[in-house]
């Protein structure tokens, strides 16, 4: 797949991998963040495979302005203690993975850090995750908001839990609890990068 035009995306929490994969199809990646903040998307949650089969992360947020609130005005929710909880089950689900030793201290760093508005801690995560597997991907938000834009892939709502893509979208790679519960599809990045390391960028082109 080969975008050519300006790809338009929401943000997303450790997204999964064809979203990823579109991102590497577009010379130019422009994020969403002047809509008004939608739910159960993958804007605040991700989901990985645990010995329990798939389980989803997600992030609880505040809206300062109720269901008018931005996305770029949604706040983390400082009540709860969930990066450390995602952090716990991320290493529960991949520390018998291929990467995990090599990957832990710079995710529990990147889990450590204080960022308030989850447009720009989504942004922090996927840089992290794509720095760590060798992917240089430009990213820009939006200045504004449009309904239906000109001249642009518009992508911001093509990727939602509710619509997982075809089982055969990606080739299959061995997965920890593959034994048990089979290839699990529609996974985080995160997942691809514990068990495929710097080599997953073959399996998103």
């Amino acid at each position: 797949m080969e975008i050519t035009k300006p790809l338009l995306l929401s943000t997303a929490y450790l997204p999964p991998l064809h979203y990823v994969a579109a991102m590497l199809a577009a010379d130019k990646v422009i994020i969403e963040r002047h809509e008004t903040y939608p739910r159960q998307t993958y804007r605040n949650r991700c989901e990985i495979a645990t010995a329990n089969g798939r389980l989803p992360l997600i992030i609880p947020v505040h809206k300062p302005r109720g269901n008018r609130t931005t996305t770029q005005e949604i706040l983390t929710d400082t009540q709860t203690n969930w990066q450390l909880l995602h952090w716990r089950a991320i290493r529960a689900a991949y520390a018998n993975s291929p990467f995990f030793l090599y990957y832990q201290d710079e995710l529990l760093e990147a889990y450590k850090k204080d960022i308030p508005h989850l447009i720009d801690f989504n942004h922090h995560m996927l840089s992290a995750v794509l720095s760590l597997m060798g992917i240089e991907i430009t990213m820009r938000f939006t200045d504004h908001y449009e309904k239906q834009p000109a001249d642009v892939e518009d992508l911001r709502t093509a990727f939602t839990p509710k619509r997982p893509p075809p089982a055969d979208r990606f080739k299959k790679y061995h997965q920890v609890f593959s034994e048990k519960h089979g290839f699990i599809g529609g996974l985080s990045i995160l997942d691809l990068l514990m068990n495929e390391g710097g080599e997953g960028i073959r399996y998103l082109r």
